[in-house]
C-alpha cells in the first residue's frame, strides 16, 4: 500500500501533486491552504482528502508532508506545523522550491522527521489538471537519505525521473533553471519585438520563428554547444553585426543593451567553436 500524504499550499504545484499522487495510489490525508476555499478546490481536484486552513490538522496523520507554499512562506509554515505538533514521528517532509535547501525544514526534525526537497523541473503556468505535468520531466531531490529515497520513489510513481543534487548546489542549479525557462521567455520576447518591428506580428511572428527555434534546440541536443552555434558572430561578420546595432538603436533603442550583452557572450562561444579569428573577435568586442 502506498503511503499517505498531505499538501500544505494549494497553488498549481500543490494541486497537481494532489491529483496525480492520488491517481498513482497514494492516499490523501488532507489539503491545507491560505484559505479554506483553496484547500477545498485542491481536494476536489484530487477527489480525495480532508481540507483545512490549519496545516497541522491535515499533516498529523500523513506519512509524507509536502509544503508547496511560495518560497518565502516555507520555513514559517514548517515552524508553525512543528509548534502545533503537526508532524508524526518518522514522517517525510518535502518542499518543492528550486532555490531553497532542505535545511529550512529543520523545525520538523524535532519530531523525528526526515527532510528533503523535491523540485519538479517544469513550468506550472497553466491550471489545466487534465494531463500529468510530471510525466517525462526531471525532478531534482536533496536532503536526508530517507527523504531522498522517498522523493525518488514519488518521482518514479509520477512518471518523472529523479536526479540527486548536493544541498549546497541548489542556488546555482536554480539559477540555471531560471535562465533555461524564465529567461528563454525574455530572449524570445526580444526576438518577437524585433520581428514585430520588421512588420511581422502576432501568430505570424511565432510561425516564422518557431521552426528556427525548434531546429536550434535540436542541433544543441544533437551536436552540443559550441557546435550548434551559427550566425554572423560565429562567422566573424562584423559588418552585419554593425548593421544590426545601427537598426536596433534607431528603431528599438530599449533593446540594444540586451542585444549587445548576448552578442558579447556569443563571441566566447564562437571562439570555442574555432571559426572566428582573433582579429574579428577583437572587432566585435569593440562594437559590442
Amino acid at each position: 500500500m502506498k503511503p499517505s500524504f498531505a499538501i500544505v499550499g494549494c497553488g498549481k504545484v500543490g494541486k497537481a501533486l494532489g491529483k496525480f499522487l492520488t491517481a498513482a495510489g497514494y492516499r490523501a490525508a488532507g489539503f491545507a491552504g491560505r484559505s479554506l476555499s483553496s484547500a477545498r478546490e485542491a481536494a476536489d481536484i484530487a477527489r480525495s482528502g480532508h481540507c483545512s486552513d490549519a496545516p497541522w490538522e491535515v499533516t498529523r496523520n500523513a506519512d509524507i508532508v509536502f509544503i508547496t507554499t511560495p518560497d518565502g512562506a516555507i520555513k514559517d509554515t514548517c515552524d508553525s506545523i512543528s509548534r502545533n505538533n503537526g508532524f508524526a514521528g518518522n514522517v517525510i517532509v518535502l518542499h518543492c522550491s528550486g532555490a531553497l535547501p532542505s535545511t529550512i525544514l529543520s523545525a520538523a526534525k524535532v519530531h523525528g522527521a526526515y527532510t528533503g526537497s523535491m523540485h519538479p523541473l517544469q513550468s506550472f503556468a497553466s491550471a489545466d489538471y487534465d494531463f500529468n505535468p510530471f510525466r517525462g520531466i526531471i525532478v531534482t531531490v536533496e536532503g536526508d537519505n530517507e527523504a531522498v529515497l522517498a522523493a525518488k520513489e514519488i518521482a518514479s510513481d509520477l512518471s518523472a525521473t529523479a536526479v540527486t543534487l548536493l544541498t549546497e548546489a541548489k542556488t546555482l542549479y536554480h539559477a540555471s533553471a531560471v535562465v533555461a525557462s524564465n529567461y528563454l521567455v525574455t530572449l524570445l520576447d526580444l526576438a518577437f519585438r524585433l520581428i514585430n518591428a520588421a512588420g511581422i506580428a502576432g501568430q505570424d511572428a511565432f510561425n516564422v520563428l518557431k521552426p528556427l527555434i525548434d531546429g536550434t534546440l535540436a542541433n544543441i541536443e544533437k551536436v552540443g554547444i559550441p557546435k550548434a552555434l551559427t550566425g554572423p558572430i560565429v562567422r566573424g561578420d562584423v559588418e552585419t553585426v554593425e548593421k544590426h546595432l545601427k537598426e536596433i538603436g534607431s528603431k528599438n533603442p530599449e533593446l540594444l543593451a540586451l542585444y549587445k550583452t548576448l552578442g558579447f557572450h556569443t563571441i566566447a562561444i564562437a571562439k570555442a567553436k574555432g571559426t572566428i579569428s582573433e582579429s574579428a573577435a577583437a572587432q566585435l568586442k569593440k562594437i559590442l
